[in-house]
């Protein structure tokens, strides 16, 4: 009974794979009253924690017209009980005593503590200001409001549990921590503490508490500043079970600019925070840090304050409320407030000012600070440490661009622009039909968006064809010639002109294809610069980033990022726009590097499988050492992965690490991602694992850029269920909508992964300043050898979401003890670590990667080492592809099944024993009756082919005992006769033909919605809709009643 339960949770978790199963919240609620303002100093009128304050913010938010979008929150008196969850009972009765004393007295009992005074209405205000968080977080955790803002004072982050203390009395954030736990037995509590004053009252209470990390950002001089504690320093961590979890970042300067709160945040609390994993996040909203506020004589601006609250957006699916603490520059405050209320109602983040590189204290301070919580955080153990660049970066200096783009004032609520044309379609190979770049990829995307609603909520921008003298911004007149006489060409002729390129296909209508996906990006990029939206996805093909200046690669005719870069800078008025083109495709985007290596005012960043070289393009311009030329030196960032099977972590961690930190000092004026989707879980060419919720959040993390000017075009992506899901939730996320949790526990980055990250900073270093966070090397080689992360296994560490369980805390690090129903359970949770909702695609990705992803040339292997880096040391003669099997023993176990394209087993070249693999096309694909042979456990004569089948999927229910009349292995197909490639139906048992045949099992599979199939061929079981084979016991008696119809004899028994 206790495994059915844990299967139905695993159900659940299936459940909410997809967008429509997410939570309805909306609204932001701002919790006020009047009754605020009674609290106040009698003896000292001028007393800057003053009832203005909050009247102040008010205004403000009714002059800029967020007041009407948001909804009003009641406050109400918080119980004694709730007070209790954090004070002592001594002195709440203590304080509420105060409503009858007189002047006298309350002057006396303010003096007895440090910077506090007491009014007869204190005690009603501050239960009310309590009670105004808890109502927040009550309606944000029952999905009533997506967040909110508690406009309320005094404040409440010095208090302690037995002593007012900096103007406040009842520490507000922390009792709704805990009344978060008690109430909504929420686990995992995230506070943020951007108050210029460190919160001592907040770390005092949750020093020893693993369910509440906080992180607090503050003026400290070495102790100088108030309150002038060594705890408030970054050796402050925590204790007990809690160390690591109490994080401070002391400022020893002033001055601080909102460059180094956002590195502040990109660096250290961020990374923290998603390996944290939060149900809930509060913000100690301080805004004494803001530029004019006498007391903090920091420089953060309100636009800053809008990116900091966008990026905690993130966390624990929205779940998000702020509560004002200081801040003392009334005009300051309120603008501050503003700007976060903004950014909870979903406005777009604005454009930041410089400097936009953070300074060398804070470096230094952000330096210290990751040094004191290494040992406590794998987030943090990304930075390998060792010396970096000092002094001044040495590339040329940014163009400055215009100050004001041309925009209207910043609306509440975002727009997103989506352009997609069905002409596209008509781009398609005509010689092989299952060619992975497929028309359908286009149209699949478009019919997910619909089904979600999301065509509906976008602003729709029409297509139209580029023009000639727009393609010639990037493209010779030659190529462009070229490419417009295939619309007049015989077959014979384009398939001739096709095979001289690599990896090229053309038809009549390719060329208008190409027009129409890069004029549909032109419509979007004008639509975007123009303030008619604020985003925009253009759902186009063909692709675009391999294609060069001279010639077409790689699927791609004409580089449709880059012309769109080119006409964003065309359109623009003032100084040169500077443009930020995101390549987040699995392949290097070889075509935009070459067009942009040499120019300053476009970044290129490109995180791509490298594998050391021999993944396509094959090409050493791929490599993290390519960081341009000439004035481009520095904006040519390559994150090339070599071994290992990359996802979610990996990539976060590069975003963290690299990319934002990089781009945020480059500070664009527009973000074009290059979004091909091959990197998504289940693509057959990338062979990665980074999931659509992954993506959601690497949108996100970018919607800080560039005043929120994001067109995210579509590039490649083979799996039409991954790339429909990803891109929709990119479209969501652009939306406003927030992204989904990630499941829990997010693993650790992939060794490989790390080494990478820290070759690009390493190569990086001398050109961004953003870049130099220096940890001791003597730190991380103190620390015990991590244990890297290898093929998704689920050994003891089965991975669970709390999404369908809130109050669930991520499983622990360590290894769980065996038991049959663990171990049925880790089957499980390995199936949806692996599992592919899908039903379209009809290439299987297989567990051993070629050296260009996802090809499978014959090409038998010999026992091999891969090394971190991805290379390869072979111990015979022969030629060996690399496999990319991450950081566990490179012999795979062999499943005895093999694909039905297989070639014969035993055959070989006539070259000799070892075979030379084929040429293989863009992005590794090849003709689909390739296979990969391998020999493993000292068997060199006979080849094994190996699939990667899924130990357990959703859809097995579908599987209906055998027919009495058993399995007829020799049946023919009930359509057209033939005897060919036949597969019989697990549910209905009727037998037809397969995809390389007539496709009719396909189209069975279709029309009756029966997921599961037996081959004849080879007895292997396939998932239509998981789109991958499925090894089960589940399906051991039709898999026996086969063979013995097959061979006359029984398999062994199951074990």
């Amino acid at each position: 009974m206790e495994r059915s339960g844990e299967e139905e949770e695993l159900n659940d978790r299936l459940q909410t794979l997809d967008l429509s199963c997410r939570s309805a919240a909306s609204g932001t609620g701002v919790a006020y009253s009047e009754l605020f303002t009674h609290h106040k100093n009698l003896w000292e009128p001028s007393h800057p924690e003053s009832p203005d304050r909050v009247k102040s913010i008010m205004e403000e938010l009714k002059r800029q017209e967020l007041l009407s979008h948001c909804i009003t929150v009641q406050p109400r008196e918080a119980t004694e009980e709730e007070l209790l969850l954090t004070h002592t009972k001594q002195y709440v009765d203590l304080m509420k005593s105060t409503q009858t004393m007189t002047e006298d007295e309350l002057h006396n009992l303010s003096d007895k503590y440090d910077s506090v005074y007491l009014h007869p209405e204190t005690f009603q205000v501050c239960v009310s200001a309590v009670g105004s968080v808890l109502q927040l977080v009550d309606q944000v955790m029952n999905s009533e409001l997506r967040n909110g803002f508690a406009v309320i004072r005094p404040p409440g982050h010095h208090a302690q549990s037995d002593q007012a203390n900096g103007f406040s009395i009842f520490n507000n954030v922390a009792i709704a921590a805990r009344y978060a736990r008690t109430r909504h037995s929420v686990s995992r509590v995230l506070i943020v503490d951007w108050d210029v004053h460190h919160g001592q009252g907040i770390q005092y209470l949750f020093q020893d508490d693993p369910s509440v990390l906080y992180f607090s950002v503050h003026r400290y001089e070495g102790g100088a500043f108030w309150p002038n504690l060594p705890e408030s320093d970054s050796h402050s961590v925590g204790g007990g079970r809690a160390e690591g979890r109490n994080i401070n970042l002391p400022w020893n300067k002033t001055g601080m600019t909102d460059a180094d709160y956002i590195a502040a945040f990109q660096q250290l609390l961020l990374p923290v925070a998603h390996e944290f994993q939060p149900q809930l996040v509060l913000v100690s909203a301080g805004f004494d840090a803001a530029l004019g506020d006498q007391k903090g004589e920091m420089c953060v601006t309100p636009q800053c304050f809008h990116v900091l609250t966008h990026m905690l957006m993130s966390l624990a699916e929205g779940r998000l409320v702020l509560a004002l603490e200081g801040g003392y520059n009334l005009q300051a405050t309120a603008e501050g407030a503003a700007a976060c209320v903004r950014a909870l109602l979903g406005g777009a983040c604005p454009l930041l000012t410089p400097p936009t590189a953070p300074s060398d204290s804070a470096l230094q301070s952000i330096s210290q600070t990751v040094s004191a919580l290494y040992p406590f955080w794998a987030s943090l153990q990304t930075l390998e440490g060792g010396p970096l660049s000092e002094g001044r970066v040495i590339r040329a200096t940014i163009h400055e661009q215009s100050k004001k783009p041309s925009s209207p004032t910043p609306s509440v609520t975002t727009t997103t622009g989506l352009v997609y044309d069905e002409r596209m379609m008509e781009h398609m190979n005509m010689w092989d039909r299952h060619h992975p770049e497929q028309p359908q990829r286009i149209s699949k995307i478009f019919s997910k968006h619909q089904q979600l609603g999301l065509v509906k909520r976008c602003q729709r921008i029409p297509a139209r064809l580029a023009t000639e003298e727009e393609l010639a911004r990037c493209h010779s007149v030659q190529h462009i010639e070229q490419m417009k006489a295939t619309a007049g060409m015989k077959p014979r002729d384009l398939n001739k002109l096709g095979n001289e390129f690599n990896s090229i296909f053309l038809n009549n209508q390719s060329f208008t294809s190409a027009l129409l996906a890069a004029g549909s990006c032109f419509n979007a990029v004008e639509s975007i610069l123009t303030g008619q939206v604020s985003n925009g996805v253009a759902i186009v093909r063909p692709p675009g980033h391999h294609a060069e200046r001279d010639s077409p690669c790689g699927f791609c005719l004409f580089n449709t990022a880059a012309l769109a870069a080119r006409h964003a800078q065309k359109i623009s008025q003032g100084a040169p726009l500077r443009v930020l083109i995101l390549d987040w495709d699995v392949h290097h985007g070889n075509g935009t590097q070459h067009m942009f290596e040499d120019d300053d005012s476009v970044l290129y960043i490109s995180l791509h499988r490298y594998d050391n070289g021999t993944f396509f393009p094959s090409s050493v311009d791929a490599a993290p050492d390519r960081v341009g030329v000439s004035k481009g030196a520095g904006f040519n960032v390559n994150v090339a992965w070599s071994g290992g099977r990359m996802g979610d972590s990996d990539y976060l961690a590069a975003f963290h690490r690299v990319i934002m930190p990089i781009a945020s000092e480059f500070n664009p004026g527009l973000v074009l991602v290059s979004a091909g989707f091959d990197a998504a879980r289940g693509d057959p060419l990338g062979g990665y694992h980074v999931t659509p919720e992954g993506y959601a959040h690497l949108t996100h993390m970018l919607m800080s850029l560039a005043g929120g000017r994001v067109l995210v075009i579509l590039e490649g992506g083979y799996n039409l269920t991954s790339i429909s899901d990803s891109m929709a939730m990119c479209t969501s996320v652009l939306l406003g909508d927030p992204p989904p949790s990630l499941v829990t526990p997010v693993p650790p980055p992939h060794h490989c992964a790390v080494a990478t990250i820290n070759q690009v900073i390493r190569h990086h270093a001398p050109y961004w300043r953003s870049l130099r966070i220096q940890i001791p090397e003597s730190l991380r080689a103190s620390l015990p050898s991590p244990k890297h992360r290898g093929k998704r296994s689920s050994k003891g560490k089965g991975r669970k979401s709390d999404q369908g369980n809130a109050d669930r805390p991520p499983l622990p690090p360590t290894g769980r003890e065996d038991s049959t129903t663990e171990n049925l359970l880790d089957q499980l949770t390995q199936g949806l670590a692996v599992l592919d909702i899908s039903h379209n695609s009809a290439i299987h990705s297989p567990v051993t990667s070629t050296p260009v992803g996802g090809a499978r040339p014959k090409v038998r292997l010999s026992p091999e080492k891969v090394t971190c880096e991805g290379e390869v040391k072979t111990e015979s003669d022969e030629v060996t592809p690399e496999q990319s099997q991450s950081g566990e023993s490179t012999q795979p176990q062999a499943v005895a099944m093999a694909a039905s394209e297989s070639v014969v087993p035993g055959e070989e070249s006539a070259g000799g024993k070892g075979v030379e693999p084929e040429s293989e096309g863009a992005c590794g694909w090849s003709k689909s009756q390739m296979s990969l042979e391998l020999t493993c456990g000292g068997q060199t004569d006979t080849p094994l082919y190996v699939v990667d089948p899924l130990p357990w999927c959703p859809h097995l229910d579908a599987v209906k005992p055998l027919p009495s009349s058993g399995i007829d292995v020799f049946q023919l197909c009930q359509d057209c006769g033939s005897d060919a490639e036949n597969w019989t139906c697990l549910t209905c048992y009727q037998v037809f033909c397969g995809r390389y045949v007539n496709e009719h099992m396909v189209t069975h599979g279709v029309v009756s919605e029966h997921p599961l199939v037996l081959s004849f061929c080879d007895l292997s079981a396939w998932c239509y809709r998981c789109e991958s084979y499925v090894h089960n016991q589940i399906l051991f008696e039709a898999k026996n009643a086969a063979h013995f119809a097959k061979f006359g004899e029984e398999i062994a028994p199951w074990s």
